[in-house]
Protein backbone atom coordinates (compact mmCIF):
# COMPACT_ATOMS: atom_id res chain seq x y z
CA UNK A 1 0.00 0.00 0.00
CA UNK A 2 1.28 3.47 -0.89
CA UNK A 3 2.21 5.94 1.78
CA UNK A 4 -0.46 8.61 2.32
CA UNK A 5 -0.99 12.05 3.78
CA UNK A 6 -4.19 13.36 5.34
CA UNK A 7 -5.99 15.92 3.15
CA UNK A 8 -8.73 18.20 4.42
CA UNK A 9 -10.60 20.81 2.39
CA UNK A 10 -12.81 23.18 4.33
CA UNK A 11 -15.12 25.86 2.92
CA UNK A 12 -17.10 28.40 4.97
CA UNK A 13 -20.18 26.18 4.61
CA UNK A 14 -18.76 22.75 5.44
CA UNK A 15 -15.97 20.21 5.55
CA UNK A 16 -15.75 19.30 1.86
CA UNK A 17 -13.34 16.39 2.11
CA UNK A 18 -11.22 14.66 4.73
CA UNK A 19 -9.29 11.55 3.75
CA UNK A 20 -5.90 9.95 3.29
CA UNK A 21 -4.47 10.53 -0.21
CA UNK A 22 -1.26 9.68 -2.03
CA UNK A 23 -0.77 13.23 -3.29
CA UNK A 24 -2.67 16.48 -3.67
CA UNK A 25 -1.81 19.34 -6.04
CA UNK A 26 -2.89 22.79 -4.84
CA UNK A 27 -3.11 26.14 -6.71
CA UNK A 28 -0.89 28.42 -4.62
CA UNK A 29 -0.56 32.08 -5.55
CA UNK A 30 3.09 31.44 -6.46
CA UNK A 31 2.08 28.46 -8.62
CA UNK A 32 0.73 24.96 -8.22
CA UNK A 33 2.48 22.75 -5.67
CA UNK A 34 2.25 19.05 -4.94
CA UNK A 35 2.00 17.64 -1.43
CA UNK A 36 3.28 14.14 -0.71
CA UNK A 37 3.75 12.36 2.62
CA UNK A 38 6.57 13.87 4.72
CA UNK A 39 6.35 17.21 2.87
CA UNK A 40 8.24 20.13 4.38
CA UNK A 41 5.96 22.41 6.41
CA UNK A 42 4.62 25.48 4.62
CA UNK A 43 1.73 27.92 4.51
CA UNK A 44 0.53 29.37 1.21
CA UNK A 45 -2.24 31.62 0.01
CA UNK A 46 -4.38 30.16 -2.76
CA UNK A 47 -5.20 31.35 -6.24
CA UNK A 48 -8.33 30.36 -8.13
CA UNK A 49 -7.70 26.96 -9.65
CA UNK A 50 -8.24 23.23 -9.36
CA UNK A 51 -7.07 20.91 -6.61
CA UNK A 52 -6.15 17.48 -8.00
CA UNK A 53 -6.41 14.55 -5.60
CA UNK A 54 -4.31 11.48 -6.45
CA UNK A 55 -4.86 7.90 -5.39
CA UNK A 56 -3.50 4.78 -7.08
CA UNK A 57 -1.14 6.93 -9.14
CA UNK A 58 -3.86 8.94 -10.91
CA UNK A 59 -6.25 11.84 -10.34
CA UNK A 60 -9.43 10.58 -8.67
CA UNK A 61 -11.08 13.91 -7.86
CA UNK A 62 -10.81 17.53 -9.00
CA UNK A 63 -12.18 20.44 -6.98
CA UNK A 64 -12.26 24.10 -8.00
CA UNK A 65 -11.22 26.51 -5.26
CA UNK A 66 -11.08 30.28 -5.19
CA UNK A 67 -9.02 32.03 -2.57
CA UNK A 68 -7.98 30.88 0.86
CA UNK A 69 -4.98 29.28 2.51
CA UNK A 70 -3.17 25.95 2.58
CA UNK A 71 -1.20 24.65 5.53
CA UNK A 72 1.11 21.70 4.96
CA UNK A 73 2.82 19.61 7.63
CA UNK A 74 4.70 16.31 7.37
CA UNK A 75 1.49 14.29 7.64
CA UNK A 76 -1.31 16.65 6.61
CA UNK A 77 -2.47 19.21 4.04
CA UNK A 78 -5.32 21.45 5.16
CA UNK A 79 -6.94 23.84 2.69
CA UNK A 80 -9.25 26.58 3.92
CA UNK A 81 -10.98 27.80 0.76
CA UNK A 82 -13.32 30.76 0.34
CA UNK A 83 -15.15 28.79 -2.36
CA UNK A 84 -14.94 25.06 -3.20
CA UNK A 85 -16.92 23.26 -5.92
CA UNK A 86 -16.25 19.81 -7.37
CA UNK A 87 -15.25 20.36 -11.00
CA UNK A 88 -17.83 17.82 -12.17
CA UNK A 89 -20.62 19.98 -10.67
CA UNK A 90 -19.73 23.14 -12.61
CA UNK A 91 -22.23 23.85 -15.39
CA UNK A 92 -20.55 26.28 -17.83
CA UNK A 93 -23.86 27.53 -19.28
CA UNK A 94 -25.35 28.25 -15.85
CA UNK A 95 -22.10 29.88 -14.74
CA UNK A 96 -22.01 32.09 -17.86
CA UNK A 97 -25.61 33.15 -17.10
CA UNK A 98 -24.63 33.99 -13.53
CA UNK A 99 -21.73 36.08 -14.87
CA UNK A 100 -24.12 38.01 -17.14
CA UNK A 101 -26.64 38.50 -14.32
CA UNK A 102 -23.91 39.70 -11.95
CA UNK A 103 -22.64 42.16 -14.57
CA UNK A 104 -26.18 43.54 -14.90
CA UNK A 105 -26.35 44.07 -11.14
CA UNK A 106 -22.87 45.65 -11.20
CA UNK A 107 -24.06 48.28 -13.70
CA UNK A 108 -26.55 49.60 -11.13
CA UNK A 109 -24.34 49.28 -8.05
CA UNK A 110 -23.15 52.61 -6.70
CA UNK A 111 -21.54 51.66 -3.37
CA UNK A 112 -17.82 50.95 -3.67
CA UNK A 113 -17.94 47.91 -1.37
CA UNK A 114 -20.79 46.36 -3.30
CA UNK A 115 -19.06 46.98 -6.64
CA UNK A 116 -15.89 45.37 -5.30
CA UNK A 117 -17.82 42.30 -4.07
CA UNK A 118 -19.59 41.91 -7.43
CA UNK A 119 -16.34 42.29 -9.40
CA UNK A 120 -14.69 39.64 -7.21
CA UNK A 121 -17.66 37.31 -7.81
CA UNK A 122 -17.35 37.79 -11.59
CA UNK A 123 -13.61 37.03 -11.42
CA UNK A 124 -14.31 33.81 -9.49
CA UNK A 125 -17.06 32.72 -11.89
CA UNK A 126 -14.83 33.37 -14.90
CA UNK A 127 -12.09 31.26 -13.29
CA UNK A 128 -14.63 28.46 -12.76
CA UNK A 129 -15.56 28.49 -16.46
CA UNK A 130 -11.88 28.45 -17.51
CA UNK A 131 -11.17 25.55 -15.13
CA UNK A 132 -14.08 23.52 -16.48
CA UNK A 133 -13.08 24.21 -20.11
CA UNK A 134 -9.49 23.15 -19.40
CA UNK A 135 -10.63 19.86 -17.85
Amino acid sequence: MAETTQFELVSPERLVISRAVEMVVVPGTEGYFGVLPRHAPLISTLDAGVIDIYEGGSVVERIFVAGGFAEVTEDRCTVLAENAVPLAEIDPAATEKEIADTRDILKDASEAGERERLEARITTLEAMVRAKQAA
